[in-house]
């Protein structure tokens, strides 16, 4: 049985090289297509998010082996207006990206090997670091360009809150179960 261990903060970059092999195995590949840098960039990051207010983590151990992670953090204002964030906002307009998203639990990354995909552990992964999100808000960004990522979200019960063009270039956010907007979000025709 692969064990699910909960992680508040820096105690997590004890185990950074892990994480970076997990990155780079499960996004250095088609459709991700990922290099080096990025999971080196990746690595970076985690040490400063670690730092970060409602900073959660949770990874999953088999015969000890890290096999997957999934990290998220309270969003905060003002909205970050970098990247996605900035792509996320577009998508929804400025209400709704205060209403739904500042003050919610953001999931900043869910990997996990290639090799344990189709077990249930990702989505063991992505609800132990929503299942206590402030008030049941829960949101994420992902990339239209995995459809198995956008299918893997609706399986878990997530709503797709942004629609952008199917070209395989935007991003799309995603409430979580237990969002009180969830039943607000725009519905494609």
């Amino acid at each position: 049985m692969t064990g699910i261990r909960v992680h508040a903060g820096a105690e997590l970059l004890a185990h950074i090289e892990d994480l970076r092999s997990v990155y780079v195995d499960a996004f250095c590949a088609p459709p991700w297509d990922e290099d080096e840098e990025r999971a080196a960039e990746f690595a970076r990051r985690l040490r400063v998010d670690t730092g970060r207010p409602g900073f959660t983590a949770a990874t999953a151990v088999r015969e000890g082996e890290l096999l997957g992670f999934a990290t998220a953090r309270t969003t905060l204002a003002p909205f970050p207006d970098d990247g996605c964030h900035a792509q996320a906002a577009a998508g929804l307009g400025p209400d709704h990206t205060v209403d739904w998203l500042v003050g919610a639990r953001q999931l900043d990354e869910l990997a996990v090997r290639r090799a344990a995909r189709g077990t249930g552990l990702a989505a063991r992964l992505l609800e132990t670091v929503t299942a206590d999100a402030p008030g049941g808000r829960s949101w994420l960004v992902t990339s239209v360009r995995s459809g198995r990522a956008m299918s893997f979200y609706r399986r878990q019960g997530w709503t797709q809150a942004t629609h952008p063009s199917p070209d395989g270039r935007g991003v799309a956010v995603f409430l979580g179960p237990r969002h009180p907007a969830r039943s607000l979000a725009p519905q494609p025709l």
